[in-house]
């Protein structure tokens, strides 16, 4: 049973923007801390941003600080990342997950477990 589906993603030009979403059973989006996580290829798993159920937590990792915005919707059970001002490093696929911890762990901390997490939606940064 799927239950996290991204989409969103595709090619745009550097300093351009993407949205993706993340459609989320009700569930999942009304138990546990939601995020964003990206890897490249050849690259580990880097957090890039977390949630927390009612939204007054939200945390960032350092390289999407100030570019990328998180935010969900619990009503419509989905997940956002508006991506602004993309770079050629932003190339990964990204995936959405949910997670037990704090947001601030889920986006901070290396290694953070996965309750659920999607099947991944490509995004390329290129000229």
């Amino acid at each position: 049973q799927v239950e996290m589906v991204e989409s969103g993603g595709g090619l745009v030009q550097p300093g351009g923007s993407l949205r993706l979403s993340c459609a989320a059973s009700a569930r999942i989006v009304s138990t546990y801390t939601m995020g964003w996580f990206r890897q490249a290829p050849g690259k580990e798993r880097e957090s890039v941003a977390a949630i927390n159920w009612s939204g007054s937590e939200i945390y960032y990792g350092d390289s999407v600080k100030g570019r990328f915005t998180i935010s969900r919707d619990n009503a419509e059970n989905t997940l956002y990342l508006q991506m602004n001002n993309l770079k050629p490093e932003d190339t990964a696929v990204y995936f959405c997950a949910a997670s037990r911890t704090t947001a601030q762990v889920m986006a901070l901390s290396p290694g953070v477990p996965y309750i659920y997490r999607g099947q991944g939606t490509q995004v390329t940064i290129s000229s």
